[in-house]
């Protein structure tokens, strides 16, 4: 990346909230945005592993706080964004990344299950994003979320995610025309299948499972959390400012129609 580039990708001063952001995914996008001089605030259910990941996220000697804060509480999050902005000012980029998951047919899944992943996923993003918006630094602001291919590609076994992050894809295209006037761009990320997940973990948990996922993906490989906060860094900056609306996959092209289907992974589980 040239010189010009590495400059726009300059994040110092500006603000960066993370909810789901003290691990994963959402804890790498979080420690690429300090990395780059932003301060960062995040938001996730557990006290305990949001102290670790705000003490991570300062090592690189910015400034990093934390909130613990369920996304499914309206009120919690809420109130998590406000003190956010109370101490480090109008959020510039806002990313929403809790999310839930497990492995069950329909018919092997009580409704409480799957309201419980729809709660998180969908209606935890529309909170967020909700809540988030009065305190946007606007016009500028960059809205991501957090999908999964599973929102574009029935697999088995995961009808909940399936619902949840369709309706999460849907909700950031119909909030990129509501706010687009407002100069608040919304984008989705769809991580693939990401290496040393919790994802992965759960939806391939025996070796003969990684090994089909592995095979299905044609890069080859499984990608790693840090190339999905590459994909948030360049989305929030000014290489992406007439970009919004999008729903883009961070997969090694294993979304791509024709190849051989993830969802032989998952049964093997």
């Amino acid at each position: 990346m040239n010189t010009t580039s590495q400059n726009l990708l300059d994040f110092t001063g500006r603000h960066v909230f993370v909810a789901g952001g003290s691990s994963g995914i959402n804890l790498a996008i979080a420690d690429a945005f300090a990395q780059r001089g932003a301060r960062v605030s995040i938001a996730s259910r557990s006290a305990e592993r949001v102290a670790a990941a705000v003490e991570q996220l300062r090592r690189h000697g910015g400034q990093a706080e934390g909130h613990s804060a369920d996304v499914r509480d309206y009120e919690a999050i809420e109130a998590a964004l406000g003190a956010a902005r109370e101490r480090f000012g109008p959020i510039d980029v806002l990313v929403s990344g809790a999310a839930g998951n497990f492995v069950a047919p329909a018919l092997g899944m009580s409704s409480k299950g799957f309201r419980t992943v729809i709660e998180i996923d969908l209606v935890g993003s529309f909170n967020v994003l909700r809540a988030g918006h009065a305190h946007l630094r606007r016009p500028g602001a960059s809205v991501i979320n957090i999908s999964a291919p599973q929102a574009d590609n029935p697999t088995p076994y995961q009808a909940h995610v399936c619902a949840a992050k369709a309706g999460v894809d849907m909700l950031t295209r119909v909030l990129a025309m509501e706010w687009g006037p407002d100069g608040v761009r919304v984008n989705s990320i769809v991580p693939g299948p990401i290496g040393d997940t919790e994802g992965i973990r759960r939806l391939a948990p025996t070796e003969e499972a990684v090994a089909q996922m592995a095979a299905s993906i044609p890069l080859g490989r499984f990608g790693t959390t840090a190339e999905v906060a590459d994909m948030a860094l360049v989305l929030s900056s000014p290489l992406a400012s007439f970009v919004t609306g999008a729903v883009i996959p961070v997969d090694g092209g294993s979304s791509l129609p024709g190849g051989r289907d993830l969802s032989a992974a998952v049964k093997a589980a």
